[in-house]
């Protein structure tokens, strides 16, 4: 019996040294090296930019040039346009399972008008009610859906999506060879369509200085209907005029959600989970 006893004790003792002289070797084995400041300042780290699904609101200001399409044609110019303001509201996010598309909406107070050419030869220009030159005033609601590419204080975008408007007023200058009775100068006629929807785009790009983005566009706006009936010289003989226009716009947008990083309903679901035990998706 003292034998067993003897042996058992042996046995410990040198399993007891061994797990010691093991934890130690590996310790040394892992223990991390003692770099010098020269060293690590060469070290370069990578971080991955993840980008959540967080919502815009902004304002944005442009200016630009328009012109109407007409049928028949006409020799035109085109207007410059100083007014373009609205507010707007992007939602970022996931699509077809890939990141970085976005739905854009807003409310705009804009511009949009002709102007045809004088012709010398004849001394002639080509009027509408009397008028070489009109500018009406809109208001308009695109939906735009938008592509963009991201990094960390910088973003790339195109969009594209419809609009509808309403038109408010009209203004029509006589010219040189026009006449504008007072009664049409800031009035529409009952062939003047009001009503105005079309197609929107454009490409832009955005330096993002968080929680504020300042984004620059470029786009262009056609409209879909008419200015005036159709018919409305001739049942027989069709006339048509779609406006169309070039707008330079700059925008200041602020983040309502987190742009990166984890946002306060991930950190919520992460703590339930750590309480709660429930397995992660």
């Amino acid at each position: 019996m003292k034998r067993l006893i003897s042996i058992i004790l042996i046995l410990s003792a040198y399993t007891t040294v061994y797990a010691q002289e093991t934890i130690g070797s590996l310790a040394n084995r892992y223990a991390p090296e003692t770099y010098t400041d020269e060293f690590l300042d060469t070290v370069t780290v990578k971080k991955t930019l993840v980008v959540n699904d967080y919502s815009l609101i902004g304002v944005q200001y442009g200016a630009g040039l328009s012109q109407v399409y007409w049928n028949p044609s006409q020799e035109q110019e085109m207007v410059f346009i100083p007014t373009n303001f609205g507010v707007t509201y992007t939602k970022y996010g996931q699509m077809f399972g890939m990141p970085f598309f976005a739905l854009k909406a807003g409310v705009f107070y804009t511009q949009e008008g002709y102007q045809f050419k004088y012709n010398e030869e004849y001394d002639y220009t080509y009027t509408i009610e009397g008028a070489e030159k009109a500018i009406l005033d809109v208001v308009e609601v695109p939906m735009l859906f938008q592509v963009h590419i991201d990094s960390w204080n910088f973003k790339i975008m195109a969009e594209v999506g419809f609009y509808g408007g309403y038109r408010l007023g009209i203004h029509r200058f006589p010219g040189k060879t026009g006449h504008v009775s007072q009664s049409k100068e800031f009035s529409f006629t009952d062939t003047d369509r009001r009503m105005d929807y079309g197609i929107k785009g454009g490409v832009g790009m955005g330096l993002i200085f968080d929680p504020i983005e300042v984004h620059f566009n470029v786009s262009y706006k056609h409209s879909l209907s008419s200015l005036y009936e159709p018919d409305h010289a001739s049942q027989y003989y069709y006339r048509y005029a779609y406006p169309m226009n070039i707008i330079v716009s700059a925008g200041v947008h602020y983040q309502i959600s987190k742009r990166t990083g984890k946002t306060k309903a991930a950190l919520k679901k992460e703590a339930k989970e750590m309480v709660y035990g429930i397995e992660r998706n």
